[in-house]
């Protein structure tokens, strides 16, 4: 009954705007890294439209207990990694973690069809994280002065590389749907605050010694709108993956 109410789900998708979007359940990848796998079924089913490249895989392996949101090249401006993987987090793996397979599988359609149409609401969980999200983000932020600035006492570059590294993660974490353009510049902005960091704590270019301590699906099977017979769509490796 899920499978075809999803099945229906993804049909009426891709007769609205012709989104082709793919739910892909194996017992276990065998040893093979998920990102490849993933990659693999793309390029094979060619799902989406040869000049749209507007196709999904969700792809799902059990007995690994990993997921993975494979992103079409004309689709990644909408679903962006970021946005995969918040639906992997916070629509499929609690689901997922409750032993609800198949909600957790239909909960994950729900959010790429509305994200892809634009439609797409928080859960109360995702809300509830970016609402308490300032806190976190003042103490994140004192916690990459401190390091920048240690480091950056041993070494300017050093100080950069850790400011260009952690102040877009801690973007990422702190915040959704920042695009890739913003993080670039929050890596350019980082690098620049971590080479001066020292100077602005007051060092001057001792070292300190010492470190630092950082606080039910079957077997398997696939399905998706109207059967997904693929036409030729592109995947340039855009998506997200977790595990539960």
């Amino acid at each position: 009954e899920t499978v075809q109410k999803l099945d229906a789900k993804l049909s009426a998708l891709e007769s609205s705007d012709s989104t082709q979007v793919v739910v892909l359940t194996i017992p276990s990848l065998e040893g093979e890294v998920l990102e490849e796998y993933s990659m693999k079924v793309a390029e094979s089913w060619k799902i989406g439209q040869n000049n749209l490249d507007n196709g999904v895989i969700l792809l799902v392996s059990k007995n690994d207990r990993k997921l993975k949101i494979e992103v079409g090249r004309g689709l990644e401006g909408k679903l962006t990694d970021l946005m995969s993987g918040r639906i992997i987090r916070f629509e499929i793996i609690p689901k997922f973690k409750e032993g609800d397979f198949n909600g957790g599988i239909e909960a994950g359609v729900n959010a790429i069809a509305s994200v892809v149409k634009g439609e797409y609401v928080a859960s109360k969980s995702n809300s509830g994280h970016k609402r308490s999200g300032k806190t976190p983000m003042f103490a994140l932020l004192i916690f990459l002065f401190v390091i920048t600035a240690a480091l950056s006492n041993i070494s300017k570059v050093l100080g950069g590389v850790t400011g260009a590294v952690l102040l877009p993660i801690i973007s990422i974490i702190s915040f959704a749907g920042i695009s890739m353009l913003l993080l670039g510049i929050l890596t350019i902005a980082g690098f620049a605050f971590g080479l001066f960091a020292g100077a602005v704590s007051g060092g001057s270019g001792r070292h300190y010694p010492g470190g630092f301590i950082g606080g039910g699906f079957g077997g398997g099977g696939g399905f998706g709108g109207g059967g997904f017979s693929g036409g030729g769509g592109g995947f340039g490796g855009g998506g997200s993956s977790g595990s539960w």
